[in-house]
């Protein structure tokens, strides 16, 4: 009766099983993958959202804000260099 027991159970030998996604080959976990992207993908509603949500909880850190509008306004400002406008020399 032992042995019947044992055969339902996974090998403790083994670190993988035969069971779920993780088990397929890497032809049909790409597969899979692809077409749950497409479905979320395609409703524009709810990816406008998840964005929205990024926007905003990226936002409320208020160094890192300053930092990406600073290095905007060095990129900026060094591109009106280069091309001789807006600089005081060029008026």
């Amino acid at each position: 009766m032992e042995n019947n027991e044992n055969q339902n159970r996974p090998n403790r030998d083994t670190k993988t099983s035969n069971r779920g996604l993780a088990s397929a080959d890497p032809k049909t976990r790409a597969e899979v993958a692809r077409k749950g992207g497409e479905a979320v993908s395609r409703n524009r509603e709810h990816m406008a959202a998840i964005g929205r949500k990024g926007g905003q909880t990226v936002s409320q850190d208020r160094q890192h804000m300053s930092q990406i509008g600073r290095k905007g306004g060095e990129n900026s400002r060094g591109n009106e260099a280069k091309s001789g406008e807006g600089s005081p020399e060029n008026a």
